[in-house]
């Protein structure tokens, strides 16, 4: 593989670890059916109303955790994704330790960084497109310790929770 230009740094001391596969979807209820058939936990959930979606996760055995995307107001942008797309793999996440470094670094390297959202001591995110990820779209994100809403599966379906978006 080649290496990088001297001038441009990579990203990889910044990334902490993968952290899940969010899938898009239009019923969060039935996507949790499917997940505890597969044998997974609840872990959290919310609605995010900046954004206009519903979101859980999930961790599968083995550790992994999936996430499930469903729009819940009429201009989400989940609505484009599932009329394009039909369900299926929304993105993949990494936990960065700066945000704000990776999406400077991702651009250097000629990488499309699209969303760049900034809320210090909050959730942070940037995402590098598609057309510059092989068609995956993949988010880079940091949030504190203990940031995830603590919720029953129940709370979430009801809409009574949300996050701190």
């Amino acid at each position: 593989m080649p290496d990088l230009p001297e001038h441009l740094e990579p990203l990889s001391d910044l990334i902490e670890y993968f952290d899940h596969v969010a899938i898009g979807v239009r019923d969060v209820a039935a996507a949790a059916e499917m997940l505890q058939s597969l044998g997974g936990t609840f872990l959290t959930g919310a609605d995010n109303q900046r954004q206009g979606f519903r979101w859980i996760q999930y961790r599968l055995p083995g550790a992994t955790r999936i996430e499930v995307l469903a729009p819940v107001t009429d201009d989400c942008f989940l609505w484009r994704f599932l009329r394009s797309r039909g369900e299926g793999m929304h993105h993949l996440t990494f936990k960065v330790s700066s945000v704000t470094e990776a999406a400077r670094r991702a651009e250097e390297a000629g990488l499309r960084v699209v969303g760049l959202h900034l809320q210090p001591g909050g959730w942070s995110e940037c995402f590098i497109h598609p057309a510059s990820a092989h068609g995956t779209l993949i988010q880079l994100a940091d949030w504190p310790e203990g940031h995830y809403p603590e919720a029953s599966l129940e709370q979430v379906l009801a809409g009574e929770v949300f996050d701190y978006d």
